[in-house]
């Protein structure tokens, strides 16, 4: 029986209960978000119809707590849930229990979830369907001894992985058997902390391979198509950076084999509403089954992009009981697609997170560009939550017209205030391999040079320091009590004022007079400049500088710090030097400190304990994310700074080691 959707609760945050808010208002359809007590100022809250707060900040308080959620929908009244993605989105009992108090489900039947939810039993299903599956191991005995036994008979190198999860989470590459029983166990611990099942599956690993994905939609009569695939082979930590559609390697034969296979396997076991079957896909050996992500997908937009779909609007339609309004012979897949993901994270950091508050959020509409976001000036990037900002999206005619629009628009786009991956975005597509379709899901550690790919040219950080220099003295200019003394007047003409500057740790010293109105002469590397205050609008400034215009736009943090984005470099963190600067204390010796913010997850030692060299140390958990502290070299521990469940900054220290002498 058909019911129609009048008010639909959103279970889930951030950007994707923006891009859902906008569908529920172009449908006419009352939207209701939940949120938790540090999201209170989130524009989700703000843009939703309803909003009602669940008290608490961690996510078993909130957006994992169901009695809570159900409650929210009982008391606004609403008619259905749509959980998103992450969060309950792939979770059968809170799907079958949802249909149980009479509310509509926006997701795949609780079976489909149930049966896809343990990757041990998706590839039995997909062996039934004759989908090609990887190689390994996903059997109910999961001590340690046997897995590693099991992973000698696989060989290396293989891959573990949560059979609970995904998104990177308890996953390892194993190389060496000496290796294996540790992985195992901090795959296993990390599976049970990210899905509540420490459950592991262990497959042949493939060094050079590509990730496909097909987008599927099912409704409740037994209509399933595809809407063609993604590529999302560029990966950092497992998780995605960037996807595409249409592949750039596929020849249609393969699409179309992939694309049946992904249609034969939820067939088997009657799919519906939206899902991703995810491949791996080698040239030489073909393609093999990975798993099936029950629930929209962070990459949606692409496959929106290139078939005209609107996928929450499907994804409605089907829970109120429509039959599909497309066949699969109506789908056409238009122009070319691509999504980079934009994350509070230091790439040069091996893509720690990193918190922050967004001091400067400015993402200008742009003809072929499309925004899904979840903040906006001053929102705080703290550690409760999935690091991602925003989703950029380009369409365009071809696959160089989508990847040259991106890289102008990357570059164009103000995120200032924090540290994000945006300049490596725009060095990575950039990059000869990346735009003749040449990489592996192994490109960005293997292949990519970090540390020469996101040097930003001196010339750039110079100009970045000048339009700092002209901001300030500009500043003085307003500010200035006496309009007939000139800003930085001193009765010896010859002597030249200075500033020095920090620019990504290059150090800029700038020696300047005033010259004539708006205009100066600088000297700085033992070479004159002349530079003009052209235009000043609020925050951003454009200069000349030896006759040429360029526009920049300048934040400050305080009065020693402030971001300046360069047309071409995006945004640069610029220290003034402190005139009479305090004597620094030293480090102590021998001790750890935190690379990301984080909570203390584990503490695995004790002072006076002797440890080895590369011996865990402590785990840190930040924004879903784990990292282990490891001795560097062997030593005995000293003193212990944190204890476990306490929240830390960055560069806390954590512990001291007494090292051996060598």
């Amino acid at each position: 029986m058909k019911r129609k959707i009048s008010c639909l609760l959103i279970s889930n945050r951030g950007e994707i209960a923006r891009r859902i808010i906008r569908t529920c208002k172009n449908s006419g359809i009352k939207s209701l978000v939940i949120y938790s007590e540090a999201d209170a100022n989130m524009p989700f809250v703000q843009e939703a119809d309803l909003a009602i707060l669940l008290e608490g900040n961690t996510l078993g308080d909130t957006y994992l707590n169901q009695d809570k959620i159900i409650e929210a929908a009982k008391m606004a009244s609403a008619d259905a849930i749509h959980p998103g993605y992450g969060f309950m989105s792939e979770n059968a009992a809170f799907a079958q229990r949802v249909l149980e108090e009479g509310l509509i489900w926006v997701g795949p039947n609780p079976h489909a979830i149930e049966q896809m939810g343990l990757k041990a039993n998706a590839k039995e299903i997909a062996v039934k369907a004759v989908v090609p599956v990887i190689p390994g191991y996903s059997g109910e005995n999961q001590s340690v001894e046997f897995l590693y036994q099991k992973g000698l008979e696989i060989g290396f190198p293989l891959l573990l992985k949560a059979s609970a999860g995904g998104g990177g989470k308890g996953m390892r590459i194993v190389h060496d058997a000496q290796f294996l029983k540790d992985a195992i166990a901090a795959a296993a611990r990390e599976a049970e902390k990210s899905f509540g099942n420490p459950s592991l599956l262990i497959e042949r690993y493939f060094p050079s391979a590509r990730h496909i994905e097909i987008q599927v939609l099912g409704d409740k009569h037994g209509n399933i198509i595809h809407i063609f695939e993604r590529e999302c082979t560029l990966q950092r930590r497992y998780q995605k950076i960037i996807e595409e559609s249409p592949s750039p390697v596929l020849t249609k034969e393969i699409r179309d084999d992939i694309a049946n296979a992904a249609l034969n396997l939820c067939r088997n076991i009657g799919y519906d509403n939206a899902g991703t079957v995810e491949f791996i896909y080698t040239e030489n050996e073909g393609f093999y089954f990975l798993e099936v992500n029950t629930r929209l997908q962070v990459e949606h937009p692409v496959t929106e992009a290139v078939s005209g779909l609107d996928l929450v609007q499907l994804q409605i339609s089907i829970a109120e009981g429509d039959v599909l309004p497309i066949n699969q012979e109506d789908l056409i897949q238009n122009g070319y697609a691509l999504e980079c993901r934009l994350y509070a994270e230091n790439p040069s950091n091996n893509f720690l997170p990193a918190t922050g508050k967004i001091l400067d959020w400015h993402a200008p509409e742009s003809s072929g560009i499309r925004i899904d976001s979840a903040i906006e000036n001053e929102a705080e990037i703290g550690i409760l939550y999935d690091p991602m900002i925003a989703k950029i999206i380009s369409f365009d005619k071809d696959r160089f017209s989508a990847i040259r629009k991106m890289s102008y628009y990357l570059k164009k786009l103000r995120c200032q205030g924090l540290i994000s991956n945006q300049l490596f975005l725009i060095k990575l597509l950039e990059d000869p391999h990346f735009i003749h379709g040449d990489y592996d899901t192994h490109f960005i550690a293997e292949k990519f040079p970090l540390e020469q790919e996101l040097t930003i040219p001196r010339q750039h950080l110079l100009e970045a320091a000048f339009a700092l220099l002209l901001f300030r003295i500009n500043t003085r200019f307003e500010e200035k009590k006496y309009p007939q003394i000139p800003s930085g007047w001193r009765n010896n003409f010859y002597s030249l004022q200075k500033e020095t500057f920090y620019v990504s740790g290059e150090v800029f010293e700038l020696n300047y007079r005033q010259i004539s109105n708006n205009t100066f002469q600088v000297i700085s590397d033992a070479k004159e400049y002349r530079l003009s205050i052209k235009i000043t609008k609020g925050n951003e400034i454009r200069i000349l500088l030896n006759n040429c215009e360029q526009s920049f736009f300048v934040i400050a943090s305080n009065d020693q710090k402030y971001f300046v984005h360069h047309p071409e470099s995006a945004s640069l963190e610029i220290l003034v030097a402190e005139r009479y600067p305090e004597k620094k204390q030293e480090k102590i010796k021998g001790a750890y400190e935190s690379p990301m913010p984080g909570e203390i997850l584990k503490i695995l030692v004790s002072p006076g304990q002797k440890v080895e060299e590369g011996e865990p140390l402590m785990i840190l958990v930040s924004m879903k994310m784990e990292n282990t502290i490891s001795a560097a070299s062997a030593g005995t521990v000293k003193e212990l700074y944190v204890k476990e469940s306490e929240l830390v900054p960055a560069s806390k220290l954590l512990l001291s080691i007494e090292e051996l002498e060598n």
